[in-house]
């Protein structure tokens, strides 16, 4: 599957939460409180789809977005790759972009959470030298707030190609 990375226009942000939204459910639906999966819905992904679209990262084959990534200053915040689009190289294209730009904006360490219970996005990150460093306490937004919600947190120190 031939694909580029690029960043997405404001026209595509409908695709964008079409993935985030049903690999979230996907991967979440049994693992996470009911409490929370009532509150992302799909005006929910939306609304964050747009709100962070300056940092978002999309594969597409020129015509559909196949997957995206986003950052918020050295968290890897969102990544999901579309069902038809998995097993092209794309998440390991796209993590790869979200460590980059991390580095680049003058981190040296990144993280990200993970649902305990996500074991294959799980194994995806150790595959791609993260470390679980256990159990954490995030917040999460919401429409009506935040939530909390225990999650596995996974770093990766970054190396500096500058030295």
């Amino acid at each position: 599957m031939k694909y580029t990375l690029g960043f997405p226009i404001k026209a595509q942000a409908k695709q964008i939460c079409a993935i985030w939204e049903a690999g979230w459910h996907e991967a979440h639906a049994n693992i996470v409180p009911a409490s929370l999966r009532e509150l992302r819905t799909a005006s929910s992904f939306f609304d964050r789809t747009i709100a962070n679209l300056a940092s978002t990262r999309i594969a597409s084959d020129g015509a559909e977005v196949l997957g995206f990534c986003m950052v918020k200053e050295n968290e890897l915040y969102q990544m999901y790759v579309s069902r038809r689009a998995r097993g092209a190289g794309i998440a390991q294209a796209l993590i790869e972009d979200a460590e980059e730009r991390i580095r680049l904006a003058g981190h040296n360490a990144a993280w990200l959470a993970c649902a305990i219970g996500n074991d294959r996005a799980g194994r995806f990150y150790e595959k791609s030298g993260w470390t679980n460093t256990g159990p954490r306490i995030v917040e999460f937004n919401t429409s009506e707030g935040t939530f909390p919600l225990e999650v596995s947190r996974f770093e990766k120190i970054l190396e500096n190609n500058n030295v």
